[in-house]
């Protein structure tokens, strides 16, 4: 009798889940099939990117849900695909480079050089639209108008020397949508690395095309020192006067310390309790200058943080309606300012900035699930925090500039798990950080040596990216001590 063929978990679950697809009669929209974007009314949405000119990597693939109402693929993050031959470069580079410490003057990051203008950084606007358009006649005109602003860019940087960015045109259209849809919008950026995630040109357009006011959110302040976080609030009001600055952490009353963020990750976010809500709060108030009413929201932030230190949870805080929004509702989207007495915030981001735990902090509850995976948040939604105040959450979005690719790996932009080769960011981290004395590495090339030997010259041997790799490997698992370094992770929220 002939063997089985082997059939592994991974088969098994593709099947179960084209069964259930079947079952629900929705055979075509399975995460590989071109009608993924198909929505329960039949109608495809459109797909479009600059994949005629350049391969594109469509990456964080979410299984479909039972309900099957939303596909979750719809706003995954799409980069441009690197060629096998030049990961392989890169590897040879890494084995082959003596890794050697850069000068002050590199360890600097000039916002001027990330986003320059005259290269064109800016991001895709939507096209100039009427009432009177149908819902085709616009997509169309939207997607001419994208292909025309990548071929733009490209033709004015040369290839390679542009960070990876979002080339998913449904993810800008929610950009859009959101932006013209709120009345304020809150630009959320990581405290440690918040210039990659500040385009001016998006600051622009917001304050001086539309005529709204931003503000800044620097969140995960709890993970910098105090002067830190002050030096970088007076560097962005000198380059940016308009800006309204607030801080934010989702752990407050907690010192900065190296090893708080180990505990951060371990311990479990009390949404009321989070540094910075009234602040926000306050901002918004200065803003509208009493064109709406916000005591309602006053209150109810009141409301939670009491219910918080009574240990109530969802006995105690208010229920907060959430809405998902369909295209059909998003298309010719109402630029009055306050409409209806009510303050509408946009939500706006880089992927893996926090900005799903400062909406969870502002709802009072957990309503958007938290992930260290950049690019989670996959719909458009709207939360109703009290009649008055209505909060739109766009997908994570990263925009073209002209930073370093691996910087952007190593500040949680780009998901790590999805690398092709690690070397490279390795080599860059450990040129400009005391690698040795943190993680104590022998070098492989001694390691077939006597341990009182073994730990001569180590220090003096020419390391590369893939020592380091190949001698941490050797290290085995990494020790408990609160000063040891991970090379490459993904950063909490």
């Amino acid at each position: 009798m002939p063997r089985k063929k082997p059939f592994s978990n991974k088969q098994k679950k593709k099947q179960l889940q084209v069964k259930r697809e079947r079952k629900r009669g929705d055979t075509g929209s399975g995460p590989s099939s071109r009608n993924a974007s198909v929505e329960r009314g039949g109608e495809r949405q459109s797909d479009t990117s600059d994949s005629e000119t350049t391969d594109i990597r469509r990456i964080n693939q979410q299984p479909f849900g039972r309900d099957g109402r939303h596909d979750p693929n719809r706003f995954r993050l799409q980069f441009e695909k690197e060629s096998k031959e030049e990961v392989e470069r890169r590897k040879k580079l890494a084995m082959e480079t003596v890794l050697k410490p850069v000068s002050d003057k590199e360890l600097e990051v000039n916002i001027n050089e990330i986003y320059p203008s005259e290269k064109g950084l800016c991001f895709p606007r939507r096209p100039s639209w009427t009432y009177e358009m149908t819902r085709e006649s616009l997509l169309r005109k939207e997607e001419k108008s994208y292909r025309d602003y990548l071929e733009d860019l490209h033709s004015r940087n040369p290839p390679g020397s542009l960070s990876h960015f979002e080339h998913n045109l449904e993810t800008w259209r929610q950009l859009w949508r959101v932006l013209e849809m709120s009345d304020v919008i809150l630009l959320i950026v990581d405290i440690r690395h918040p210039v990659l995630q500040f385009p001016p040109d998006l600051y622009r357009y917001i304050t001086a095309d539309l005529h709204k006011q931003v503000i800044l959110v620097l969140n995960k302040a709890d993970l910098c020192p105090p002067p830190l976080v002050i030096a970088w609030k007076h560097y962005m009001t000198s380059q940016f006067p308009h800006l309204e600055i607030v801080c934010f952490t989702s752990h407050p009353g907690q010192s900065y310390n190296t090893v708080l963020q180990k505990k951060r990750m371990r311990k479990k976010a009390d949404w009321s309790r989070a540094g910075g809500l009234i602040d926000i709060f306050k901002a918004c108030q200065e803003i509208t200058a009493g064109k709406v009413d916000l005591s309602s929201w006053e209150q109810k932030i009141h409301r939670d943080a009491v219910a918080e230190r009574l240990e109530l949870h969802d006995e105690g805080a208010e229920s907060v309606l959430v809405e998902h929004q369909s295209d059909s509702a998003l298309e010719m989207s109402n630029q009055e300012l306050y409409k209806d007495g009510v303050l509408t915030l946009g939500c706006i981001g880089f992927p893996n900035v926090g900005k799903s735990s400062i909406i969870n902090s502002l709802v009072g509850r957990k309503v958007v699930s938290v992930s260290r995976t950049p690019g989670h948040t996959k719909y458009f939604q709207t939360y109703y925090l009290t009649p008055t105040v209505k909060l739109c959450d766009c997908p994570g979005l990263v925009f073209p500039s002209r930073v370093n690719k691996q910087l952007q790996i190593l500040a949680g932009i780009y998901p790590v798990a999805q690398l092709q080769e690690p070397y490279t960011s390795v080599g860059y981290l450990c040129e400009r950080t005391p690698f040795l004395s943190v993680l104590k590495l022998k070098h492989p090339s001694l390691q077939e040596k006597e341990p009182h030997q073994g730990q001569q010259g180590t220090a003096e041997s020419s390391w590369t990216a893939w020592d380091v790799c190949e001698g941490r490997c050797h290290a085995g698992r990494p020790s408990h001590d609160p000063s040891s370094m991970p090379l490459l992770r993904e950063g909490g929220c």
